[in-house]
């Protein structure tokens, strides 16, 4: 099997995401104990996801994630699960966030990666008459 791929019951699956999000009005709230506290809760939700965390990284305003996903859970479901906990939490053990509406904006970026470009896929799925 490819590297990197994971092997279910019914399935071989490489579900790879690079997330983006960012705190309401882009303020530069992720520093500190927050950032600590953050890497924490995004670690245990994933975790609970049985998603794999691939790299991260937490600058003052804004998160980036690459994760490893799991083919039962959309890229939405997961990104909302990460931001809604994270939420919850740090405006309950920090009361400074609590003077904002929301702690992230609705918004946020998602791409795929694998270990095959588009083209790859594209031109093995052209060339299978051919064969």
């Amino acid at each position: 099997m490819t590297k990197g791929y994971q092997r279910e019951n019914t399935s071989i699956h490489l579900m790879n995401y690079h997330f983006v999000w960012c705190p309401k009005y882009r303020r530069k709230l992720l520093i500190g104990e927050v950032k600590k506290r953050l890497l924490q809760l995004i670690n245990e939700k994933a975790s609970e996801l049985k998603c794999k965390i691939l790299t991260i990284e937490i600058m003052p305003d804004h998160t980036h994630l690459f994760i490893q996903g799991n083919p039962s859970l959309s890229a939405n479901y997961i990104i909302g699960q990460i931001k809604g906990k994270s939420s919850k939490v740090l405006r309950e053990e920090f009361p400074f966030l609590k003077k904002m509406p929301t702690l992230w904006t609705r918004s946020y970026f998602v791409s795929t990666a694998g270990n095959v470009s588009q083209f790859v896929i594209q031109k093995y799925i052209e060339e299978q008459y051919k064969r």
